[in-house]
């Protein structure tokens, strides 16, 4: 072998390499506020992470006793993507309710 096809094959190797790492990845989260209405925590709950309606209810439970809950896991652009989804349809509501992504 040829110092250059040696060349080539480390650079393919390095292509390899990165194309096998996975994304990383980010949970996002509603918070608790005292005006936010249940019903429309579970309404985007479902709607916008697409979670069953028990799932949805319990997501909605755990944001109202704990202060927080885990809507899901999802790579950065998707995380960003569902945080502005929140805050534009509660926006549009007329409720205070937050959302953030926190890198795992």
């Amino acid at each position: 072998m040829s110092r250059l096809d040696l060349e080539n094959q480390d650079q393919l190797e390095d292509v390899a390499k990165q194309e096998l790492e996975e994304p990383p990845m980010y949970k996002v989260l509603l918070y608790n506020d005292d005006y936010t209405t249940m019903d429309f925590v579970v309404r985007i709950l479902e709607d916008i992470f697409h979670k069953s309606s028990s799932e949805a209810t319990r997501i909605m439970v755990n944001v109202h006793y704990n202060g927080f809950g885990i809507c899901g896991y999802y790579t950065g652009e998707i995380a960003e993507t569902k945080v502005k989804a929140v805050h534009m349809s509660a926006k549009e509501a007329g409720f205070p309710l937050k959302s953030s992504m926190e890198y795992i």
